[in-house]
């Protein structure tokens, strides 16, 4: 099998993707269609916070792929990352404390009360039902105040179907 290469830098480098519609279709391909940020917004210099939201038993990889291909999308470094963020019930859940230890940030965790009162672009009836806030992703990403950069994505399961992540990007004020 081929290496898939860093998740958070890109394929490996003997993939052989050159630039162009390869390498545009391999970075986007654990992402749900949503439009790209406004170029006004993109990368920037700003610290920024992924909002993530998980279901339960979640891998770190699903999360550090979907993370590192969104980041990637917005023309931000990993190395802007400040924090993960989420609800505080998925506060103790390994894939989520894994791509966070693998990442070097805390994972910063919210209660549902506070992330339902959030204004978000993309709130959901299901989420709200299962976590007690119409947003994860998104809310969490804004929870500590800046501005959305990347709205919710979703990661992609085996054969295409769903996945178990979903992320949103928020930066920062300098």
């Amino acid at each position: 099998m081929a290496p898939v290469g860093d998740p958070l830098r890109g394929p490996a480098a003997d993939q052989g993707h050159e630039k162009g519609a390869e390498r545009h279709e391999h970075r986007h391909a654990p992402l749900l269609t949503h439009p790209t940020p406004a170029p006004h917004i993109r990368g920037g210099s700003g610290r920024v916070v992924v909002g993530v939201g998980a279901r339960s038993g979640a891998p770190a990889d699903e999360v550090l792929g979907l993370v590192g291909a969104v980041l990637a999308e917005a023309g931000v470094p990993p190395e802007r990352v400040r924090a993960l963020a989420t609800v505080a019930a998925k506060g103790r859940e390994p894939g989520l404390l894994g791509a966070a230890e693998a990442l070097g940030v805390p994972l910063e965790t919210y209660e549902s009360e506070r992330l339902a009162a959030v204004a978000v672009p993309h709130p959901s009836a299901r989420v709200r039902t299962a976590t007690g806030t119409p947003s994860v992703a998104e809310a969490a990403a804004l929870a500590g105040g800046g501005v959305l950069l990347v709205p919710k994505r979703a990661s992609r399961g085996p054969g295409g179907g769903p996945g178990r992540v979903t992320c949103a990007v928020a930066v920062q004020a300098d």
